[in-house]
C-alpha cells in the first residue's frame, strides 16, 4: 500500500506554522443515478465531506434529482451537453469553438434554467466548462448571464494579473465580477483515455502543490481542489480516493469546506 508520508510531512509543516489550507472536492459528468454516482455520494457521506457535483443539463435524467438529494452536495453546471464544437485539429471545447458567441450563451442559459428548476437551492450558478476549456469571450460574458463563478483546472488568474485567456494550454484569465474556484489535482490521467494517475504520482503532486502555497510560490490563499470523474473510476481509483479522503479529512492542517463557503471568502475583481 502506498505511503502517505510525503503528504503527512508537508501537512505537518502547515500545522507547525499554525496555518491551514482550504480544500474542496469537485466531481464532473453527472447525468444519471448510476451505481458509480451512488458510490461517490456514499464516500462523501461516509467521510462527512462536502462535494460539488457538476451536472450536464442536456443529458440529465430524472433520477439524478434523488441521487443528489443528500446533505452536503452542491450542484454546478457542466456546460450544456458536453459536446465538442472545436474546429478540426483543435482541442475539444464546448463553451466556444466554431459557433457565434450568442449561440453559446443561449445554450448555457438554457442549461442554467434547467438546473435551477430541477435542484433549486442546491444549485450554485457556477460554470464548469467541459474539458476545462472556455473561450475568453464566453467567460467575459458570464457575469451578465447570472453566473457567480467559473471552475476550471489549475491556478486561478485575474485580468489585473496580466496575460490573455485561451482555450488551449494557457491558463484562463478571469474577467471582473467572476469568482474562480478551480480544481488542481485530477485523480485520472487522460492521454490515451481515462486511467488512474497512480497513487505515488498523486501523493507527490498534492504535496508539491501544498508546498508551493506554503512557500508563496503560488497563491497561498487559493483553495486547492480535488477533481474526480465517477464514471471513469476503476477499483484502484476508488481505493485511492477512500484513503485520500480519510487522510485529508482528519488532518488539522486541512480545512475541508463546501464551494458555497469558498464563494463567500474568494476575491471578486
Amino acid at each position: 500500500m502506498q505511503s502517505f508520508d510525503l503528504l503527512d510531512e508537508e501537512l505537518d509543516q502547515w500545522a507547525a506554522a499554525g496555518r491551514a489550507i482550504s480544500l474542496w472536492w469537485r466531481d464532473d459528468d453527472a447525468a444519471a443515478a448510476t451505481p458509480q454516482l451512488a458510490r461517490l455520494v456514499g464516500a462523501a457521506r461516509r467521510h462527512r465531506l462536502p462535494i460539488a457535483i457538476a451536472a450536464v443539463p442536456a443529458a440529465m435524467q430524472a433520477d439524478l434529482v434523488g441521487a443528489l438529494a443528500a446533505p452536503g452536495i452542491t450542484v454546478l453546471q457542466h456546460g450544456y451537453a458536453h459536446t465538442n464544437h472545436a474546429a478540426p485539429g483543435r482541442r475539444a471545447v464546448e463553451c466556444g469553438g466554431e459557433r457565434p458567441l450568442e449561440a453559446v450563451l443561449a445554450e448555457l442559459g438554457d442549461g442554467m434554467r434547467i438546473l435551477m428548476r430541477t435542484f433549486g437551492a442546491s444549485f450554485l450558478p457556477f460554470l464548469v466548462p467541459p474539458w476545462n476549456r472556455i473561450d475568453p469571450a464566453v467567460a467575459a460574458a458570464l457575469p451578465q448571464q447570472g453566473y457567480l463563478g467559473l471552475s476550471g483546472f489549475g491556478p486561478r488568474r485575474y485580468q489585473d494579473q496580466g496575460g490573455e485567456g485561451s482555450t488551449e494550454d494557457a491558463p484562463l484569465v478571469l474577467p471582473p465580477r467572476l469568482t474562480a474556484i478551480n480544481a488542481h489535482l485530477d485523480l485520472l490521467s487522460w492521454k490515451g483515455g481515462p486511467a488512474f494517475a497512480g497513487a505515488e504520482k498523486l501523493i507527490r503532486l498534492l504535496a508539491e502543490r501544498l508546498r508551493d502555497r506554503r512557500l508563496g510560490m503560488t497563491d497561498p490563499d487559493e483553495p486547492l481542489g480535488i477533481l474526480t470523474h465517477h464514471l471513469d473510476h476503476d477499483e484502484a481509483t476508488w481505493s485511492f480516493l477512500e484513503r485520500l479522503l480519510g487522510r485529508v479529512g482528519a488532518h488539522p492542517a486541512i480545512r475541508f469546506v463546501p464551494i458555497t463557503t469558498l464563494l463567500t471568502e474568494s476575491p471578486v475583481r
